[in-house]
């Protein structure tokens, strides 16, 4: 089947003998037992639930893994992943990341013995040399946030392998609909389903999926004994927010496009940082593992408070800490989600203050053309009126 055909077929509910045509909120958190001494299937929510079972099966087989896992955050998911490592070992990370993941690599997880290395994952001879004896896990995203870099997975993989560390690739900029990590040599992929899986700005989750079997046991063990797990309620919504995945991002990617190639032409910015815009070796290698160039995307003006004007002056873009909805939203990424970095750590990769950042959404792009250009007319205006207020005041 297509992927969009596989989006919307899958059994919503196993074993229940009214066979529902929607996945049932089995909202509980415990469940009878015909037996005082066994278990049956499900017994305690955290443990296991028949709502979560389904979204964390169908998310499984749509990233191409054997098992996959809900948890209550993206950052839930990624600190779950962290648990395989343990004290003394060592985590190689791209030099690009999600602010929530420098703060927990930086801050938690040197609290627990694990030291964490940055490299530019973009530069293979630096990964290979960031990765020693003790590295039990090299984690990247791919296009990165928020700088949307591409980094080569099926490289990364095979240096990693060679050394005999896992890979755990943040997916949440594309999606299973676009990219799919294990198939390209990965042995973890995660999502903040937040984002783009969720699709509807309505639910915190997390997911994890793994190929290997015995490392899914590794994973449930995580899952279970530390219960951050996803509950009934938002497991019903993030299932039916997938089942809308392709639909929402093939619009989404249509309008990010537009949006992109608007933005270029805007005298005030002087990049746009967009997948489908990289330098030619990054495009070729984003297209070889990736089937299309997302809906986030981000652009500088060289002025930090340009930017700000032009943020606070759409209509349409939501400012928001957050992306991958149906609605558009905008932000400065240094000062919202990225602000978590800790001081120690702004060096390796400095987040422009005049960094914003775009989720374009499914609104009608003619509308959201408009409304970005008369904001950049705002903003400009008034940048313009702040020098003239100067020369004055000289």
């Amino acid at each position: 089947m297509k992927f969009a055909t596989r989006l919307l077929t899958f059994d919503p509910a196993p074993g229940d003998r009214y066979t529902p045509a929607n996945t049932p909120i089995y909202q509980t958190a415990t469940f009878r037992q015909e037996d005082a001494t066994e278990f049956g299937e499900y017994d305690y929510c955290r443990s296991g639930n028949p709502t979560r079972a389904v979204v964390e099966k169908h998310i499984a087989a749509l990233e191409s893994g054997t098992r996959g896992f809900c948890f209550a955050t993206g950052l839930a998911a990624i600190a779950a992943v962290t648990r395989l490592v343990v004290p003394g070992e060592e985590i190689v990370a791209c030099d690009d990341l999600y602010g929530g993941t420098y703060r927990l690599f930086s801050r938690i997880l040197a609290r627990r013995g694990i030291t964490v290395r940055y490299a530019d994952f973009r530069d293979l001879t630096a990964v290979a040399a960031a990765i020693n004896h003790n590295t039990r896990l090299v984690y990247l995203e791919t296009p990165t946030n928020p700088l949307l870099q591409i980094i080569d997975i099926r490289a990364i993989a095979e240096i990693a392998h060679r050394r005999g560390a896992l890979v755990c690739v943040d997916n949440s900029t594309m999606s299973p609909y676009l990219q799919r990590p294990l198939e390209l040599g990965a042995d973890i992929v995660l999502h903040s389903a937040t984002k783009f899986l969720c699709g509807h700005s309505d639910v915190m989750a997390g997911a994890v999926v793994v190929k290997d079997g015995e490392l899914g046991e590794e994973l449930y063990l995580i899952q279970n004994g530390e219960g951050a797990v996803l509950s009934p309620f938002d497991s019903y919504l993030l299932l039916r927010g997938i089942r809308t995945l392709s639909l929402r991002l093939d619009r989404q990617q249509s309008n990010a496009k537009a949006v992109a190639a608007f933005l270029r032409e805007q005298a005030a910015v002087t990049e746009v940082y967009f997948p489908g815009f990289a330098e030619e070796e990054r495009l070729r290698i984003h297209d070889s593992q990736a089937s299309g160039h997302g809906a986030v995307l981000s652009f500088v003006t060289g002025d930090a408070e340009l930017s700000r004007n032009v943020v606070e002056a759409t209509r349409l873009f939501a400012i928001t800490v957050s992306f991958g909805g149906v609605n558009s939203t905008i932000s400065l990424p240094n000062y919202m989600s990225h602000a978590s970095i800790p001081e120690s750590l702004r060096h390796l990769k400095s987040i422009p203050r005049d960094l914003v950042r775009i989720s374009v959404g499914a609104e009608d792009v003619d509308d959201l053309l408009e409304d970005l250009g008369q904001a950049f007319e705002f903003a400009t205006r008034r940048s313009q009126s702040a020098s003239l207020s100067e020369v004055a005041a000289d």
